[in-house]
């Protein structure tokens, strides 16, 4: 091998030669490397030894490592890769030129400089030979003093030199200047290793005093660095034209920088302000300091700016946001213009991950302004160029930010099944909780009702409550002015925001259901579906426990014969539909038999409860102010009543039923706690009116009399064997005794005016005594039942108004009465006895009652004083009445006048007394005064 393989005698005589012809060259050269040495490169010894290892590494093609020891007082940089050339030499001989390439860092150029700092006695040994400087012997060779450009004169080294450390290439020997701090050197180099790992790609590791710093590519662009402490750390990197890197926290998401210098490929003094680091070959000042302002620099931070939407795109969707740079005023000429650059070319390039679809550019993207999860993905059909991003202010990268008032609005109006809706609640309320979103923002969040409307805002909205059969029915209802939320939408969301929670007895209270229930009879029959309301309400009562209210009866539900109202109906399997006059189930009829199939479906009670019959209906009111339950001939049962009654318990509909069924209704009735309690109401309607309009052998009650009322024999006739008890009869009317009201006067005068019928005198009187007591507008009967017992023509009967014209009258012109017989005159259009002309035919003596002493004996017996006055004796009393004369025991034409016999005076002191009772016992007591009389 030469002594000099670089040919340094060749180098160091041109530029002898240099200096020679131009004395102030050697000046400048001097000038220049001082200027370097305290200026551009006083701080960037390990900086560019470590970018020359790098730029020997990728001459090589693999990766380099670095070592940095000291040995025998000298600070040592060993490299691998290509080993040391000639051009190299000839670069480090110039202060003006350098021999790295395209690719290369700065393979042995001016940057050399630096080892001046800590040296002035440098050397470099390679596989290939090694060179020296030196500037005492630059001193010498040049004849100077002073200061001397020590690098431009190379020697080679000594043939002593040892040679590059096994498994290295070459090796910077630096004799340590005196006053430099080695110690402190090696820590200052310690801090700057991983940002020169990380920008020298070629370098695998560097070691400083055994430990050993490391770079390894993990994939997917990014850089691991270990340091000996056994710590890492992670970079995102982009490798183009130029490189982009960004820190990665131990999850692996970017860490932005947001402080940085230029690094050209090596720091630089322009700070950054971007979230990431740019290592890029750009135009730099001598000083290696700045970057070098010109079009140059400014086409290539453009550049440097499109490759960072390349960096930005390498990270997962959710982290991009993270490189975005952040406002305020640039660091720098350097930072301001990258940043603007940078800025465009997110708001031109896509990489905002849209919702649907490929990666947006900033313009023509959409972000919600509120960080709620879940959202955005439920409003990427619906906002065009929406982004999976949100919860950032990207203005500046042109982005429209979309508040979530905002998104809110454009639901309106859309169309979604009630499970997306109740998805959107869920993704809704935490960020209402977390007040990330407020309730102003949600005033007009749409609802999906359960008649597939979906409305906007919550107001009026009602959130129902129940089992999910109530629930699932209630999901196809469509009533009008009730606003019930779709169960499967249903959300504390819509709770939070205002919507009430209702249960179905809270439904059913409410106008528009009833509303909605008067109409569904209406609305079925115009072509409506009636199903689903007939099913919602149905449930509605069956979970309130079967309580139905007033106007469920006109709930439209299915029959035999087309939709009627469920009041109209009858269930398939009730006994009413034997006992019901079959007109009654004729089409457009009264009733109708509700629809089998349908009935199968619902419990009885609950068909019931909303007024389907399966027994006689009851009809209550405890507070009744007019005759207007729909009760048969109820006006007639309220005016028979002496005052309006207090309440009204009824069964309703026995109008319906058929003429030779009523044995059967009677028993079914009887058959019911609640219809037997209305059947015995006191004056109540149902007895009254079965009384009169029920039928037993073709006859109402009241024609029948139960067989133990003997005495009323004649004129009722007793009531056949229609195998109910005798509690049923009673409850219907059948009768016991004569009592009758003003609307049997008609039928009572017929009875006894009918010949046909044996009726017995007292009975006659009785019924003659009931009919007194009323005052009716009733046609004159044309036969009345006379004192013989028979019925008698009417035109020659009177009314026995007085006892004496019975002495006179025939009993087959008589009517007795046993009171009021004024009044029963008046009803039977007849005279009064007392009315006829009859005359006493001879005046009689007058004697007063205390001279008459059998008489006054009796009377002590019987303890009655004598009255007053007195009477008129006669021998034989005769009264002349109609031509004829007859003998009377007694008589009064304003005067009393009485035969003299007991019987006579009996009869005259007893109407004299008012003790008309006891004319028996005072004639008696005359017959016989001794007190055994009163006992036989």
């Amino acid at each position: 091998m030469s002594t000099d393989p670089f040919g340094t005698e060749r180098l160091r005589a041109a530029v002898l030669r240099a200096w020679a012809d131009s004395p102030t060259r050697f000046t400048e050269d001097t000038n220049t490397e001082n200027d370097l040495r305290v200026g551009g490169y006083r701080d960037r010894l390990f900086v560019e030894l470590a970018q020359n290892a790098a730029d020997a590494a990728l001459a090589a093609g693999e990766r380099g490592r670095l070592r940095v020891s000291v040995v025998d007082g000298e600070l040592r940089f060993a490299n691998t890769g290509a080993p040391l050339d000639a051009r190299g030499v000839e670069s480090l001989a110039s202060l003006r030129a350098s021999g790295k390439g395209d690719e290369t860092v700065g393979r042995f150029g001016v940057g050399f400089a630096a080892v001046l700092t800590v040296s002035a006695e440098p050397r470099i040994v390679s596989a290939t030979g090694g060179v020296a400087f030196s500037a005492d012997r630059t001193r010498a060779e040049a004849a100077r003093t002073g200061d001397v450009p020590v690098l431009r004169l190379p020697w080679p080294v000594s043939d002593g030199e040892p040679p590059t450390p096994e498994g290295f290439t070459t090796e910077v020997r630096l004799p340590v200047r005196e006053g430099v701090d080695v110690p402190a050197l090696l820590a200052d180099l310690k801090n700057d290793i991983g940002d020169l790992l990380l920008t020298l790609s070629w370098l695998e590791s560097i070691e400083i005093e055994g430990g050993v710093w490391r770079r390894a590519d993990l994939g997917d662009g990014v850089v691991g660095l270990s340091s000996p402490d056994g710590s890492a750390e992670h970079w995102q990197v982009h490798r183009g034209d130029v490189v982009w890197a960004v820190p990665l926290d131990e999850a692996g998401s970017p860490r932005p920088l947001g402080e940085d210098v230029l690094h050209a490929p090596t720091p630089t003094d322009d700070e950054l302000s971007l979230p990431a680091r740019l290592i890029a070959t750009l135009p730099i000042e001598p000083s290696r300091r700045r970057a070098l302002p010109g079009p140059e620099l400014t086409a290539a931070l453009k550049n440097a700016a499109r490759e960072y939407v390349d960096l930005v795109c390498s990270l997962p969707a959710a982290e991009r946001l993270a490189l975005v740079p952040g406002g305020g005023f640039p660091r720098s000429t350097v930072d301001g213009t990258l940043r603007e650059a940078i800025l465009e070319n997110l708001a031109s390039s896509p990489w905002l991950p849209a919702q649907t679809g490929d990666d947006l550019p900033g313009r023509q993207a959409r972000v919600l302004s509120v960080d709620v999860p879940g959202l955005a993905p439920l409003l990427a059909d619906l906002v065009p160029g929406l982004v999976s991003l949100s919860g950032v202010d990207l203005r500046a990268v042109g982005a429209q930010a979309l508040s979530s008032a905002e998104a809110i609005e454009l639901l309106t109006g859309v169309q979604r099944e009630p499970s997306w809706w109740h998805s959107l609640y869920d993704v809704l309320l935490p960020a209402l909780e977390a007040h990330d979103v407020a309730k102003d923002d949600l005033g007009a969040l749409p609802v999906p009702m359960s008649d597939g409307r979906t409305l906007p805002g919550v107001r009026d909205a009602l959130l129902v409550g129940g089992s999910a059969e109530l629930l699932e029915l209630l999901s196809d209802v469509d009533i009008i002015g009730l606003r019930l939320v779709h169960p499967v939408a249903a959300h504390p969301l819509l709770e939070r925001l205002g919507a009430k929670h209702s249960e179905a007895s809270d439904l059913l209270g409410a106008d528009a259901l009833s509303a909605a229930v008067e109409r569904s009879v209406e609305d079925v029959r115009s072509g409506l579906d009636g199903m689903a309301l007939a099913g919602a309400v149905l449930r509605l009562i069956a979970e309130v426990g079967d309580e139905a209210p007033d106007w469920a009866g006109a709930l439209a539900l299915p029959s035999e014969d087309g939709w009627r109202r469920a009041d109209e109906l009858v269930l398939p399997t009730s006994p009413l539909g034997d006992i019901f006059d079959p007109e009654v189930f004729e089409e457009d009829g009264a009733l109708s038999v509700l629809d089998e199939e349908f009935a199968e479906d619902w419990p009885v009670g609950t068909l019931v409860a909303v007024g389907v019959l399966d027994s006689f209906a009851i009809i209550t009111d405890d507070d009744p102010l007019e005759p207007e339950h729909g009760l048969p001939e109820e006006h007639d049962w309220w005016d028979s009543r002496e005052r309006p009654p207090s309440r009204v318990l009824a069964v309703r509909d026995l109008d319906l039923v058929g003429d030779d069924a009523w044995p059967e209704a009677l028993r079914l009735l009887a058959s019911r706690p609640e219809t037997w309690r209305a059947l015995t109401e006191p004056g109540g309607h149902t007895g009254w009116w079965l009384a009169r309009y029920a039928l037993l052998d073709g006859h109402a009650p009241l024609d029948w009399r139960m067989p133990e009322a003997a005495a009323l024999a004649g004129l009722y006739d007793v009531v056949p064997d229609s195998g109910l008890s005798n509690e049923i009869l009673l409850a219907a009317g059948v009768r016991t005794e004569l009592g009758t009201d003003a609307e049997d006067v008609e039928d009572l005068l017929d009875r006894l005016g009918d010949p046909e019928r044996k009726v017995s005198p007292g009975l006659a009187s009785r019924a003659h005594a009931a009919l007194a007591e009323y005052t009716v507008d009733v046609a004159a009967p044309d036969r009345v039942r006379v004192a013989d017992g028979s019925a008698a023509d009417a035109r020659d009967a009177v009314v026995l108004d007085v006892p004496w014209f019975a002495a006179v009258l025939a009993p087959e012109r008589m009517v007795v009465s046993a009171s009021g017989a004024g009044a029963l005159a008046e009803l039977l259009d007849l005279p009064v006895a007392s009315g006829l002309d009859a005359k006493v035919t001879e005046d009689g003596e007058y004697v007063p009652w205390t001279e008459l002493s059998a008489l006054r004996l009796a009377a002590d017996q019987l303890g009655v004083e004598p009255p007053d006055g007195g009477v008129l004796l006669h021998e034989a009393l005769t009264v002349t009445f109609e031509d004829a004369e007859h003998e009377v025991a007694w008589w009064s034409d304003g005067r009393l006048h009485a035969a003299d016999t007991p019987e006579g005076l009996a009869r005259a002191f007893a109407w004299a007394t008012d003790r008309w009772a006891d004319r028996h016992v005072l004639t008696a007591l005359l017959e016989d005064p001794s007190p055994s009389a009163l006992l036989n």
